[in-house]
């Protein structure tokens, strides 16, 4: 069963924030390094240290680029010059810009974790590889990441290709940017999903992103906080941002696109208890403690609010009911009918669909007029995700329109068990029936793996999962 993640971003959020507080939260370092020294690109090197911040012992992720990668954004003086002079900050110190996330080194800092990445001694000629989605998926796709992990870091890609493709007024499939192509985005936003997976982080409770104000210096000239690209995403994902009285930019685009690719839920459970706790410091000196608290928590679900327990935000969903034996709630079923879409098209849909959050997708074969035939579409959601998901619908099909039906459902009690079984353990759902009785219902995929090692069929070996429960009772 996987792990609830409550990200607090009172201080903001960057792409090296977020990877350093998955790593404090126990994200494996080495799976980190072997994953990073698999992407299809050269002229960096990593460090993770320990810094302080605001007194706090906090993890520091840093993307060090070579000489030839490097440019201006990382010139604090370049880019808050014009604030920093005016309130007598340090320009010395390194900052985050939201053009390109850029690496920050915490110089001075006790480097407890050094990983090297060189792919080759030839200087580039040009600072900015100009990539855009078609490169930025190649090497993604090439690399050693794990399917999930991929999926999260093209979902994330995906997202801020769509906003700067509205900054610039441009089809996404025509922005080539070094914003995202830059070699620290690509690692930044990697190691986030690389991380995320290794954790088993399967449900993320955002419920709000903190921004400063005033402006910031890029390439294209004075942009006002939040920058653009910023706006867009929150805008385009119905992220809830609060303007603080802190002036500077603490919400960068990998760090909102990151937010938003992730998120399931932006509200809390009533009450819960928290499992581990994780700091990512930033590399900026502001008004407000420069870190993301990451925190892993377990929902108790006493007041049936927070009952949705997602284990796979990119694919199936558990509900995990409150009460006796059974718990109603109130559920959305958004439908539309597609005659003039490729099926390629639609697999796609289907895909994305369940990474932004979607309880169940499927397709139906119909005939519409004309004795056209067809799909239904039908997607189950909560609520809340509702414009998410007709978002999704309306920019990857042909449909101009999609019906809402409101449905009230019930739902068994249940929770997570593991099993041991003459083939090794197995993951099942124990559910409660109205009647008081408990039922037996193994994973798939356990049934799957355990299967193949013994070498039996699927049916007799999710007999055998349940036969064991039963004699474990």
């Amino acid at each position: 069963m996987g792990k609830t993640l409550y990200l607090e971003c009172y201080s903001g959020i960057s792409g090296d924030m977020t990877v350093a507080a998955l790593l404090d939260l126990g994200a494996d370092r080495e799976v980190l390094e072997k994953t990073l020294g698999s992407l299809g690109v050269d002229g960096f090197r990593t460090e993770i240290t320990r810094v302080k911040k605001s007194g706090l012992d906090a993890c520091d992720f840093a993307v060090i680029l070579d000489e030839a990668h490097e440019n201006h954004d990382h010139d604090m003086e370049y880019l808050h010059g014009h604030l920093y002079e005016r309130h007598g900050h340090d320009h010395g110190e390194h900052h985050e810009h939201s053009h390109s996330e850029h690496n920050e080194h915490h110089h001075g800092a006790e480097h407890h974790h050094v990983h090297e990445h060189r792919h080759g001694e030839e200087p580039h000629a040009h600072h900015h590889e100009h990539r855009g989605m078609k490169e930025i998926r190649e090497i993604l796709l090439s690399s050693s990441m794990t399917d999930r992990a991929k999926e999260i870091a093209l979902s994330v890609f995906e997202i801020l290709a769509a906003a700067e493709a509205k900054a610039h007024g441009v089809p996404v499939d025509q922005v080539h940017f070094h914003e995202v192509g830059a070699v620290d985005s690509i690692v930044d936003v990697a190691a986030a999903a690389v991380c995320l997976d290794n954790l088993d982080v399967t449900e993320v409770i955002v419920p709000k992103l903190c921004e400063g104000a005033g402006t910031v210096r890029c390439q294209h000239g004075i942009l006002p906080v939040p920058v653009p690209a910023v706006a867009n995403i929150v805008k385009q994902n119905h992220l809830n941002l609060q303007i603080t009285n802190v002036e500077g930019e603490l919400v960068t685009p990998t760090g909102a696109a990151i937010a938003a690719a992730v998120r399931t839920s932006d509200v809390l459970p009533d009450r819960f208890t928290i499992e581990k706790t994780g700091l990512g410091a930033g590399k900026r000196q502001y008004a407000c403690p420069g870190f993301l608290r990451a925190m892993i928590i377990r929902p108790e679900n006493t007041s049936g609010k927070y009952h949705c327990k997602t284990e796979e935000p990119y694919g199936k969903v558990d509900q995990e009911a409150t009460g006796n034996s059974s718990d109603k709630d109130r559920i959305y079923r958004l439908e539309t009918d597609i005659d003039d879409c490729t099926g390629e098209a639609l697999g796609l849909t289907m895909e994305k669909l369940f990474a932004a959050g979607a309880r169940e997708v499927h397709y139906t074969p119909v005939y519409m007029k004309k004795n056209r035939p067809a799909y239904e579409l039908t997607v189950i959601c909560t609520e809340e995700k509702i414009r998410q998901m007709e978002e999704v619908i309306f920019r990857e099909t042909t449909t101009i329109g999609v019906r809402r039906i409101p449905m009230e459902r019930t739902v068994l009690k249940r929770r997570q068990q593991n099993i041991q079984t003459p083939f090794g353990e197995a993951e099942a759902k124990i559910c409660t029936l109205p009647d008081g009785r408990e039922v037996c219902y193994p994973e798939y995929e356990s049934v799957q793996s355990l299967a193949a090692e013994a070498g039996l069929g699927f049916q007799e070996t999710y007999r055998q999962i349940q036969n064991s429960w039963d004699r474990e009772r």
